[in-house]
């Protein structure tokens, strides 16, 4: 008995004497020279070791490298994948001694690894090559796929990597991106299981906290499909996606879900100054459907919301090259006011003061810039129920926009607004300055006072007709918009008003007044602008025609009960100036509008002049007294044919 213990004691002491004098007896260059060496031959890169080393078997064996780099690929942008201060690995003496792949403890320190791929899209991170004559310990597929040695699995206890940066650079459109400020902690009990990745990271100033799981690693390994579901979490926007990752990472799909609090302050980050409203670009939201293959990025079953605004819809966005954008969306109830900017408005030296007159109308110079059409493409179609943008109201209705190389089409397939309804498109040519713009436009049963009353401010006109225009111009600025617009404009309107006049009662008041002396005219009969005053008529039509900002009419033709009014004149855009003469005659025949007969007993020009802000219409009793006498000469001339010839 006493030979056994002594024996068994001899033992012990053998062990405990190797364990601490084995971390003297094992030639550690050797075993790292091994390690690198087998690296090497399964995935064709060095990896190198230029800092001390450290390992040892007690209480676990483990192994410390210092300034360890690990090279890249042959086409990549620098000499090595990655370089970390230190790798620090404990594998319990139990797994090393089975013979599994199972780790106590990994920690990376301060790591520097960039994740790219090349102009051909070769990547990097595609250690293992496919071909089984270059991977010994691996085997392919039927699909080429590298494949797992039976029986292969890893177990990770603690895994960590503190510090260091990730950058991943796309070598065929130039993206690059980084992460810094790594704090990540990896669980991993089996190949076959789950892997959980918990940390956070920076990305451009911005700490993001992110919690990753994959269902099944050796999948993803082998290039197979498998699933993952991933959490971002931070102070511009909250992420979760849950979907699969398949063709080694070409192809990911899912559910994708994005919420925040600003817009406004996202855009910042990206060095976006939004100059919004307080109202606008706040709180969004985005659920979607979606699938990135290669360079085209896919989002159906799509619902977007910012602010009040609720978009559903699907689009795609092809990143290649310049970024090509095809959608189609519902806008729901689009009110765009809090997302336009605030109208110019010159400085005033002095404010008005009370019942002071109408200023000027001055047009914006101020160069506009349209480059932004230049960096995309696009083919979008846009409906909703109704939309607002400043004064003009529009019920439901469909927007077209194709957009190539700063050449936009936005057409209004489908339009009702002010009662009526409408279609039309502008066109405009941002490819080169001077900017071109054409439009052409056909509205009808529309309500003409809400509609010029909103649109350009204009409420003089009553009535319910349509409008049709041709219009095209070219420039940098609303003035040179203005000064350069040409085309046509026509207009039919029925049962309305011209407000500001009395044509009637001016004329009555003219005729009384021819009666007598044009010595004793009084000023008081020539006529301002009367908002009180009104024309009505049953129909009133005429043609624009515009040169350089400058629109001729001469076939305006007004009908009403006891009146009948032609006129002619001129639409001075540029100098925001009217001059304008309109022929008025009342009916001899009290069947007033219904009448075929278009003589009219006593006619009287109006004068409808000056400059948009201050309009005056007056009679013309200078052409009214020619007209006149001319009626009488040639009633004379009648009276003296029939005695001659007994008419």
């Amino acid at each position: 008995m006493n030979r056994l213990a002594k024996i068994v004691g001899v033992i012990i002491a053998l062990i405990i004497i190797l364990v601490i004098a084995a971390p003297f007896l094992i030639p550690k260059q050797a075993v790292i020279s091994q390690i690198t060496s087998q690296i090497e031959s399964v995935t064709g890169r060095k990896l190198s070791i230029d800092g001390d080393s450290d390992i040892g078997i007690f209480p676990t064996l483990h192994i410390e490298l210092n300034q360890v780099r690990f090279a890249n690929m042959a086409t990549g942008s620098r000499p090595d994948m990655f370089a970390m201060e230190q790798l620090v690995v404990h594998i319990p003496w139990l797994s090393a001694l089975s013979g599994e792949a199972k780790l106590e403890r990994f920690v990376i320190s301060n790591p520097n690894i960039i994740l790219e791929t090349d102009k051909q899209d070769n990547a990097n991170w595609r250690l293992l090559p496919a071909s089984a004559e270059n991977t010994p310990t691996a085997q392919t597929s039927s699909k080429g796929n590298m494949q797992l040695p039976e029986g292969l699995d890893v177990s990770l206890g603690e895994v960590a990597i503190y510090g260091g940066s990730v950058t991943y650079l796309d070598g065929v459109t130039g993206a690059k991106y980084q992460v810094t400020d790594l704090d990540i902690g990896v669980m991993l009990s089996s190949l076959y299981q789950p892997l959980e990745v918990d940390g956070k990271l920076t990305f451009q100033g911005q700490i993001f906290n992110l919690v990753t799981t994959l269902d099944n690693p050796a999948k993803a390994i082998e290039g197979a499909t498998f699933n993952v579901e991933q959490q971002v979490k931070s102070a511009l926007f909250n992420l979760d996606y849950k979907g699969e990752i398949a063709e080694q990472g070409k192809t990911i799909r899912g559910q994708l879900a994005l919420s925040g609090d600003s817009v406004k302050a996202l855009a910042e980050w990206q060095g976006v100054d939004l100059k919004a409203k307080e109202n606008a670009f706040n709180n969004f939201g985005l659920n979607a459907t979606m699938r990135m293959q290669g360079q085209v990025f896919t989002l159906n079953a799509l619902e977007a919301t910012v602010d009040e605004l609720v978009i559903k819809g699907q689009s795609k966005v092809t990143l290649s090259g310049k970024p090509d954008i095809t959608a189609s969306v519902d806008l729901g109830m689009l009110d765009l006011n809090p997302y336009l900017p605030e109208p110019v408005e010159k400085p005033q030296t002095k404010p008005e003061p009370e019942g002071a007159p109408a200023q000027p109308i001055v047009w914006d110079d101020s160069v506009i810039d349209l480059s932004a059409l230049n960096s995309l493409n696009a083919n979008v179609k846009i409906t909703s129920t109704g939309l607002r943008a400043r004064e003009i109201k529009l019920g439901e209705n469909q927007i077209s926009l194709a957009l190539n190389s700063g050449k936009a089409t936005l057409g209004l397939d489908k339009f009702q607004a002010y009662e009526g309804q409408g279609k039309g498109k502008v066109e405009v040519n941002a490819a080169t300055k001077p900017y071109a713009i054409n439009t052409d436009f056909t509205l009808t049963a529309i309500n003409a006072e809400p509609l010029l009353t909103d649109v350009i401010g204009f409420d003089k006109i009553l009535g319910k007709g349509s409008l049709n225009w041709a219009l095209s111009t070219q420039g940098v600025s609303q003035k040179q918009f203005v000064n350069a617009l040409d085309g046509k404009l026509g207009f039919e309107f029925k049962d309305g008003g011209v407000k500001g006049a009395n044509l009637a009662e001016m004329i009555r008041k003219g005729k009384e007044m021819l009666k007598g002396d044009f010595s004793s005219v009084s000023q008081g009969l020539n006529a301002n602008f009367d908002p009180d005053q009104k024309t009505d008529f049953s129909a009133m039509t005429g043609t624009f025609f515009f040169t350089k900002g400058v629109g001729q009419n001469d076939d305006f033709s007004l009908a009403s009960p006891l009146l009948r009014v032609t006129g002619k004149g001129t639409v001075d855009l540029p100098q925001t100036l009217v001059d304008y003469r309109v022929v008025t005659g009342i009916v001899d025949t009290i069947e007033g509008q219904a009448s075929t007969d278009d003589s009219t007993g006593f006619k009287i020009p109006v004068r409808v002049k000056g400059p948009f802000h201050k309009v005056d219409t007056s009679l013309d009793l200078k052409e009214a007294a020619k007209d006149k006498a001319k009626d009488k000469v040639k009633d004379k001339i009648k009276d003296k044919l029939k005695g001659l010839f007994g008419g």
